[in-house]
């Protein structure tokens, strides 16, 4: 049986929690609605964003992990990047978060999940 919870439950869990932490966060593009894989573009303030994906981890978990770091010189190519993903599976999310410590957030939406 899969304990996953469904991926529109997570997003606006992930939306919510953000906004209790005095950040924001925005779906930028909608996944499959139960079964989508969640993409979060972290910025934090002063900061280039960072994309962070669930990856499976050894023992058998699946944590987000820092996948891509936008290069502040040329910030086009961070942004094309998440449009080839989005154009290779489009039942992923993308959900935007801006908080002040992007990586304890992350670390957080792992420890509830």
């Amino acid at each position: 049986m899969d304990t996953r919870l469904p991926a529109h439950l997570e997003a606006s869990a992930i939306i919510r929690r953000a906004e209790a932490q005095g950040g924001s966060a925005m779906v930028l593009a909608k996944g499959e609605r139960d079964a989508g894989t969640i993409l979060l573009v972290m910025i934090g303030r002063g900061e280039a964003a960072v994309l962070f994906e669930r990856m499976p981890q050894l023992d058998g978990s699946r944590s987000f992990v820092a996948t891509k770091r936008e290069d502040i010189e040329n910030p086009q190519e961070f942004s094309e990047y998440l449009a080839r993903r989005r154009r290779q599976d489009p039942d992923t999310w993308l959900i935007e978060v801006s908080i002040a410590d992007p990586e304890r957030f992350v670390a957080a939406c792992d420890e509830t999940r």
